[in-house]
């Protein structure tokens, strides 16, 4: 039997995958409130404005 037949088929990168997606919702969705919650001033600070938002 070679090394490349008994290799695993990688069965959890499903898994994987799906906990990728759910951290990046999360990060965005964190700064999405983040940016809602700041002032019109602090937002012209960083370089935006409630349109960006």
């Amino acid at each position: 039997m070679e090394f490349y037949e008994n290799r695993a088929k990688r069965p959890f990168i499903a898994f994987v995958w799906i906990g990728k997606t759910v951290k990046q919702w999360y990060r965005v969705n964190r700064t999405r409130r983040i940016l809602r919650q700041m002032s019109d001033e602090q937002l012209k600070d960083v370089g935006l404005s409630r349109y960006d938002v």
